[in-house]
């Protein structure tokens, strides 16, 4: 506990001191953006806010998941990690249109830019993200959080990279169109990186199969484990990018109804070790009592004047033994 308690306080001061310098350099990409009219340098300030907000997320994660859960938030304040970058992913998106749109205007009607003062800003913005990605880097292979950090202040890197190769070719020939050509190959990474986060948050938020996943697998290697016959009315789902869920019925074998438990832990044991997956929930039954499909199918309560049966399933359970539910939190 110890040493992960140290580890937490190593990575979140590294994450405050990215934030610190990416904070700077949205500054200065915007102040010179607007002195050296260069749209370029704007548009990798967009880029720079889209990256700053998804390392100030990898920062709040690690302080909501000290957040316990409460009686009106029984899964605690993990969510709010997807919901803010639902809106950050919105917010970009809608800047990457405004970049198209200005770029197309500049494309027709090409206006000086202050070619070496753009140089210089932009070459001060890639030594800042330079230094961000030294002090990510000693994490970034143990922790998803830091690593997921990492690429967004790499990918920084070379967009800044890009401006400052514009700015020479510019500086030397005059050729100012090349700045919305620039502004249009960052818009089109912001695109399709707010894109990518608009898709995953929206998917989280519906509740969807974690990315990769196969249910049916799943379903499959938990039917493998010793004692059990088949897994049924399965769900799984993602709580946060960090914690991932899973709740089903299991059909265990009349000879190991009194194993229940430990046969259950053992698919828990796989479900980590296998899936990462950290919050199980898992109700035994005994086998050839229960029928049902692999994933649960959720329905709406019955609306009036219609059969309660039309709407709900039932469970037949074993009458010689208990009914189990077994529930397991890993972290």
């Amino acid at each position: 506990m110890h040493a992960d308690s140290h580890l937490d306080r190593s990575i979140t001061g590294r994450l405050k001191y990215a934030i610190a310098l990416t904070a700077l350099t949205l500054v200065a990409e915007i102040a010179g953006g607007i002195w050296t009219n260069s749209l370029a340098l704007l548009s990798d300030a967009a880029h720079v806010f889209l990256d700053l907000f998804a390392l100030v997320l990898s920062l709040a994660a690690i302080k909501l998941a000290s957040y316990p859960a409460s009686d009106t938030k029984t899964f605690g304040w993990h969510r709010a990690e997807v919901f803010a970058s639902f809106i950050n992913g919105a917010t970009v998106f809608l800047m990457a249109l405004g970049i198209f749109y200005e770029a197309v205007g500049r494309l027709m009607h090409p206006e000086a830019v202050k070619s070496l003062p753009m140089l210089l800003i932009a070459t001060l913005g890639l030594v800042m993200n330079l230094i961000s990605a030294t002090a990510l880097h000693g994490h970034s292979h143990d922790d998803l959080n830091v690593r997921s950090a990492f690429l967004h202040v790499v990918g920084d890197a070379a967009a800044s990279v890009g401006v400052i190769v514009g700015g020479l070719i510019m500086y030397f020939t005059g050729w100012y169109v090349l700045d919305a050509l620039i502004s249009i190959g960052i818009g089109c990474v912001i695109f399709a990186g707010s894109w990518r986060v608009l898709r995953e948050a929206a998917h989280i938020l519906l509740e969807g199969v974690p990315r990769g996943m196969s249910t049916q697998q799943v379903a499959n290697e938990m039917a493998g484990v010793e004692g059990v016959n088949a897994v049924h009315q399965m769900n799984i789902w993602t709580i946060c990018s960090h914690i991932l869920a899973l709740s089903a019925h299991v059909d265990v074998k009349p000879e190991y109804k009194d194993r229940q438990a430990e046969v259950l832990r053992q698919i828990e044991q796989l479900l980590l070790e296998r899936y990462h997956i950290t919050h199980t929930t898992l109700q035994a039954e005994c086998t050839r009592c229960v029928d049902g499909p692999v994933i649960k199918d959720l329905r709406h309560r019955p609306r009036h004047g219609q059969s309660h049966d039309d709407h709900n399933h039932s469970h037949a359970h074993c009458t010689h033994g208990p009914h189990e539910h077994h529930h397991g939190h890993s972290h």
